[in-house]
């Protein structure tokens, strides 16, 4: 067997890459490039704190069998500002000084990121594992655009530097809602019963989901049976309910009209890529969906628009792309 048959291993050993979320967080070892194993998905609420979990993951048989060395070197994402050493995070009580979990789990180099620029750090790393919905070619050298629709609405850019990527730390989910037709003045006019500010992100996430459901079931004089998203959807793609079939298609339009404007914000020629925990469960009916044609509904730039691609995101962990994607930069420096 030559050299070149054994898979390239990272000079500093394993690595320990992590995603962690309000509910959930999840562990990885990369052995080597683009080499994940060991993923384990432990549940935030049976631990204290951070570096309960994470020494959990690391002191057990999964990660025993892969090393038998210390790991030196971790990244995590994190759904939550990373602005400095401490983080205290907004969807669950766990807080904690980077510096001081470096030390308690014995890293050499621990690196935290925003969840959402560890995705967009992903971006140009995800090779088959997109799906292609309308537009053309990818320009060159030019931004990448990114949403995605879950909890909430998470928006950022990557922009082309002079040897790698720098990813945008933006609240772009929070820019002011735009209707375009009747149905979305009325779906507007419903919230502002509720909210003074109705942003994209009111309507594009699962509690907008259950919100638009509530608009047009009003609007409709049906009544209200305070569906979940997740029902929603079950009973939009089983055929069974119109009007959430119809939730399900404002929800699509509007994600094309705030991806449209992400594409001329950026001059996003090199793709919208679309993320987030909502649209890939959609599958066929996001593709046939108006999201397409509302991307493009830009008066006089629809020609500059539709030769943009549009992307979903497919790959199972996308934020351990982008971690392993920043830990290298880092010990490359």
């Amino acid at each position: 067997m030559s050299m070149t048959e054994f898979p390239r291993l990272h000079a500093g050993g394993p690595r320990l890459l992590a995603d962690i979320g309000g509910t959930n967080c999840r562990f990885a070892i990369e052995r080597g490039p683009g080499q994940l194993e060991g993923v384990e998905i432990l549940p935030c609420a049976a631990y204290a704190t951070l570096g309960d979990a994470m020494r959990t993951y690391l002191a057990g048989p999964t990660v025993q069998a892969l090393t038998s060395s210390p790991i030196r070197h971790a990244a995590l994402a994190i759904a939550n500002p990373v602005t400095g050493d401490y983080v205290r995070m907004t969807n669950h009580h766990w807080e904690f000084s980077t510096e001081a979990l470096r030390v308690e789990c014995g890293f050499e180099i621990l690196m935290v990121v925003n969840d959402f620029s560890a995705l967009a750090r992903s971006l140009p790393h995800l090779g088959e594992h997109k799906r292609q919905v309308g537009g053309g070619v990818p320009q060159p050298d030019t931004a990448l655009g990114l949403i995605g629709a879950g909890t909430g609405l998470g928006v950022s850019g990557l922009i082309p530097c002079a040897s790698s990527w720098t990813a945008l730390r933006s609240e772009g989910g929070h820019v002011s809602f735009a209707p375009i037709n009747d149905d979305e003045i009325a779906i507007l006019q419903f919230a502002w019963r509720e909210y003074d500010h109705v942003s994209f992100e009111r309507f594009l996430s699962g509690a907008g989901v259950e919100l638009i459901y509530r608009a047009l079931a009003d609007r409709a004089g049906s009544p209200n049976e305070r569906l979940s998203a997740a029902e929603i959807s079950r009973r939009a793609l089983s055929g069974e309910c119109p009007l959430c079939d119809d939730v399900l298609e404002a929800f699509c339009g509007m994600l094309g009209t705030v991806a449209g404007n992400l594409a001329v914000t950026l001059g996003a020629q090199g793709g919208i890529y679309i993320g987030g925990g909502i649209v890939p469960r959609l599958g066929a009916r996001f593709d046939r969906s108006s999201f397409r044609r509302r991307f493009e509904q830009k008066g006089r730039f629809v020609h500059y628009l539709t030769a943009v691609p549009t992307y979903v995101i497919t790959a199972e962990y996308p934020a351990f792309v982008g971690v392993s994607a920043i830990l290298s930069e880092k010990l490359s420096d």
